[in-house]
C-alpha cells in the first residue's frame, strides 16, 4: 500500500514539475517541494515566495537547463506510469492476512496476541493508516502518526496503554504508530511489541521496545514480534541479514538482557548501562554521569528485592535521616539537602540554593551497611532556609526566567530564545519558540534536553555566529514537539496542590 502511495506521489510530483517547467520556473527544495506544488496548486504565491525568502527553496529559470532535462523528466514519467499501471492489478495483501490471522484468529499461534494490548510499529505513515483501515474491521485500533496531534487523540493513547494514566481507559487494545511514538511516551499498559516492518536503523528497535518495558511495568515478561521480508524479497534487499549484523554488532560492543530480532539472537553483558552512562556517550564529553546510572539501581531493587522496593515506595513525606559526608562540599561545614515537591514541580535544595538532579543524587548516594549519624540541632534552622527559597522559587515560577535559579542552563538558553529575531520566522516556527520559551518558563523541559540543546546553540555561535534560523533549527533538532505537547508537560507549578517537604538529608563533614 505504502508503495503503490509513494509511486502516485512521485507521478504527481513529476506532472507538477515539468508544469511549471513549461512556464519557464524550476523550482529546488531538499524539504518542501511537493509544499511547494501544493501552494501552486492553490495559487499561493505569497507562501511560495515566503519559502524563497526564507532560503528553504530556489527558483532558477527553465532555459538555464539542458534540453535533454525536460525529456529525461518526461522519460522517467512515462516509466512511473507504467509501474503504477503494473500495481494497479495487484490488490492481495498476503502480509496484512497474516497479520490479520496472528491477532484475530482462533488458529492464531500466541496467546498475547490475541488477549493483551499491542503496539504496532511502522515505518510509513501511509501503512499506519492503512492498517488502521483495515484492522477497524476486525475490532477498534488507534492509529498515531506525524498527522494526528490533537490534544484529545494524545490523551487517548495515555488513558488507554500509559500504566500510570490518571483515568484508565479500555476504548483500544491496539495502537498503530509510525516512529513519532517510539520515543517520549510510556506504553507500559502492553507488554507486545510488533514490528510491522524492519528499520534499517536497528537503534529503532531498542526505542520502539522501551515504549513498554518500563522500570514500573506490571508484566514479567516482555514480547516482540517481527515481520521479516519474503525470501524472494529479502535476496535482493538483504534487510534481514543487514539488520541481524548491525544488532549483533551492537550487542558485542555493549552488550544487552533481551532478544530483539529473532530467538537466536545471542545476548551478551557488558555493562550496557556503564557504556551509555557517560557523558561521553551522550554528550561527547568526559566524566559526567547521566541519569540512567540510577534507573538501573531502581530498576535493580524492584527485580531482585521487591520488599525493600516497597518499603522505599511507602517511606512517610519529611522522612529524614544524616549520614558522613568525605565529598568536595563548597565548605567543612555540615549541610542539609531538602527535596521538595507541589504539584508536578520537584526541586533539590542544599543552604538554601536549588541544586540539579545529579549532583543531589551523588549527595545522597550511599551504601547499604552506611552508618546513620544523629541530626544535630541546627537542622530546623536549616530546613527553613532551604524552604524559604523553594517558596521564592514557587512565587518566581511561571514569571519568566529571572528566578533565583542563578545563571543555570535554562537561564542562558533563555536569553538566546529572547533575542530570536521573530520578523524572519515563519508562523510555524514562532508558534513552535512561543512554546519552547513557556514550557522552559514553567520547568517542564528535562533538564538533559536543555543542556544539550544549550551545548549545541553556543557551538554554533562559535562557529558562524548568532543567526536567527540557525537557532530555531538547533532547538528542532533538540526539542521535538511531542516534549512540548500539553499531555506530557502539563503544568509544572499546580496552585492547588499542597508544599511537601519530600524527604532531608542531614550532610556531616567528618
Amino acid at each position: 500500500y505504502a508503495f503503490k502511495k509513494s509511486i502516485d506521489r512521485f507521478i504527481k510530483s513529476y506532472e507538477s514539475y515539468l508544469k511549471e517547467f513549461k512556464k519557464g520556473k524550476v523550482y529546488f527544495s531538499k524539504d518542501h517541494i511537493n509544499k511547494i506544488f501544493d501552494h501552486l496548486e492553490d495559487g499561493d504565491e505569497e507562501a511560495i515566495q515566503k519559502l524563497l525568502n526564507e532560503g528553504q527553496a530556489k527558483e532558477y529559470p527553465a532555459q538555464d537547463f539542458k534540453k535533454s532535462f525536460k525529456t529525461d523528466l518526461e522519460n522517467d514519467l512515462k516509466f512511473l506510469r507504467e509501474i503504477q499501471k503494473k500495481w494497479l492489478t495487484i490488490t492481495r495483501d498476503p502480509k496484512l492476512d497474516e497479520f490479520i490471522k496472528q491477532v484475530f484468529s482462533k488458529n492464531s499461534e500466541h496467546s498475547v496476541l490475541k488477549k493483551n494490548k499491542l503496539i504496532v510499529f511502522t515505518e510509513f505513515k501511509e501503512t499506519a493508516d492503512y492498517l488502521g483501515e483495515q484492522l477497524n474491521q476486525h475490532g477498534k485500533v488507534l492509529v498515531s502518526t506525524g498527522g494526528h496531534s490533537s490534544h484529545s487523540h494524545y490523551e487517548a493513547i495515555i488513558e488507554n496503554f500509559d500504566a500510570k494514566a490518571r483515568h484508565q481507559k479500555e476504548d483500544y487494545r491496539i495502537l498503530i504508530a509510525t516512529e513519532v511514538l517510539s520515543e517520549g511516551v510510556n506504553l507500559h499498559r502492553s507488554n507486545a511489541v510488533i514490528n510491522y516492518d524492519i528499520p534499517w536503523n536497528p537503534t529503532r528497535l531498542m526505542q520502539r521496545v522501551g515504549r513498554v518495558n518500563r522500570v514500573d511495568t506490571s508484566f514479567k515478561d516482555i514480547y516482540t514480534f517481527n515481520f521479516f521480508p519474503t525470501i524472494q524479497a529479502d535476496n535482493i534487499i538483504r534487510l534481514k541479514e543487514i539488520a541481524k549484523t548491525k544488532i549483533q554488532h551492537f550487542i558485542s560492543l555493549l552488550g544487552t538482557d533481551a532478544k530483539l530480532l529473532i530467538d537466536s539472537e545471542e545476548i551478551e553483558s557488558h555493562e550496557l548501562f556503564d557504556h551509555l552512562n557517560s557523558k561521553k556517550t551522550i554528550m561527547g564529553e568526559e566524566e559526567e554521569e547521566s541519569e540512567l546510572k540510577y534507573l538501573k539501581i531502581i530498576k535493580e531493587i524492584r527485580h531482585k528485592d521487591i520488599n525493600l522496593f516497597n518499603k522505599i515506595k511507602k517511606l512517610p513525606k519529611k522522612s529524614r535521616t544524616a549520614k558522613k559526608y568525605h565529598g568536595s562540599l563548597e565548605n567543612t561545614q555540615n549541610q542539609l539537602l531538602t527535596f521538595f515537591r507541589k504539584g508536578k514541580l520537584q526541586k533539590f535544595f542544599l543552604k538554601g540554593e536549588e541544586l540539579d538532579f545529579m549532583t543531589s543524587a551523588k549527595l545522597l548516594e550511599a551504601e547499604r551497611d552506611t552508618a546513620k549519624e544523629k541530626i544535630l540541632n541546627d537542622f530546623y534552622e536549616k530546613l527553613e532556609k532551604n524552604k524559604e527559597a523553594f517558596l521564592k522559587l514557587i512565587d518566581q515560577e511561571g514569571s519568566g526566567l529571572e528566578t533565583t535559579r542563578g545563571q543555570n542552563s535554562s537561564i542562558k538558553l533563555g536569553k538566546y530564545l529572547k533575542i530570536i529575531d521573530k520578523r524572519q520566522l515563519t508562523e510555524e516556527q514562532e508558534d513552535y519558540l512561543k512554546t519552547v520559551i513557556e514550557r522552559l518558563n514553567d520547568g517542564s523541559l528535562p533538564e538533559h534536553t536543555i543542556k544539550v540543546t544549550l551545548k549545541d546553540i553556543e557551538t554554533e555561535c562559535k562557529k558562524a555566529g548568532f543567526n536567527s534560523l540557525k537557532m530555531i533549527t538547533v532547538l528542532q533538532k533538540n526539542i521535538a514537539q511531542e516534549l512540548l505537547k500539553e499531555h506530557i508537560v502539563e503544568s509544572s507549578v499546580d496552585t492547588k496542590s499542597p508544599k511537601e517537604v519530600v524527604l532531608s538529608a542531614y550532610l556531616i563533614k567528618p
